[in-house]
């Protein structure tokens, strides 16, 4: 089965300092409709003015993963890191039996651009951990590229959870197929472009929710960049 969620259907925040699209429910947006997907609770795609950000505020229990798209989003938390993320970056952060931190605009000038996912992990109560890791686009470009998963296999970020996920850039007539075991769910976010997946076409910020299907197919690509989510039940 496929469901898509087109990108102005996403609820909006817009605070000034602050715009995001959530594409579940999320803070004072509400849909009955779209309360996450399997362990997949949030993704909201945040753009933050010049020098603001997200003041100290606490977590507990989440798997929370930040895909920076353009722009240097700096990151700071109780346990002691602090870092700068650019493009192709992607910090894990296991918030466990709690954690606090704040997210800030590096730049004094330009804006930044990243998606901010949360993940339920399979464990609860573990000491809070971090990790971050950079993909470059030659190593997405035309394939899958594994950038977090329950194992942290193929230099992949560790996520609490049986779950992967993979970044792709893809153009032109390159096709790739990803095959989804019984019980399992696929999740497609485009982040900008257009792609077909499974048949159905999708612009940029729109996704797509698989269920009962055993392969994933992406063709038809126009400067695409996308996450697949592949996740339990």
């Amino acid at each position: 089965m496929l469901q898509i969620r087109k990108s102005n259907e996403r609820g909006v925040a817009d605070h000034g300092w602050l715009n995001s699209h959530h594409t579940f429910s999320f803070g004072h947006y509400y849909d009955p409709q779209q309360l996450g997907f399997g362990p997949l609770q949030v993704i909201n795609e945040d753009r933050v003015t010049s020098g603001m950000g997200f003041g100290t505020h606490g977590h507990s229990d989440m798997e929370i993963i930040s895909y920076v798209l353009d722009g240097a989003l700096e990151h700071k938390d109780s346990m002691g890191t602090g870092s700068v993320l650019h493009y192709g970056d992607v910090q894990r952060m296991s918030a466990g039996s709690g954690v606090r931190h704040s997210e800030f605009n590096h730049s004094k000038t330009e804006p930044v651009h990243f998606l901010q996912i949360w993940i339920q992990p399979n464990v609860k109560g573990i000491p809070p951990s971090y990790e971050e890791k950079n993909f470059t686009p030659e190593q997405k470009q035309g394939q899958l590229r594994l950038i977090a998963s329950s194992d942290g296999r193929d230099n992949s970020v560790l996520i609490h959870q049986d779950a992967s996920i993979y970044a792709s850039i893809l153009n032109g007539d390159a096709k790739l197929e990803h095959a989804l075991g019984a019980k399992r769910l696929g999740y497609v976010h485009l982040i900008r472009g257009q792609l077909t997946v499974n048949g159905t076409q999708l612009s940029g910020g729109d996704a797509l929710k698989i269920s009962a299907e055993s392969l994933v197919t992406f063709e038809k690509a126009e400067a695409a960049e996308f996450l697949l989510f592949d996740l339990p039940y």
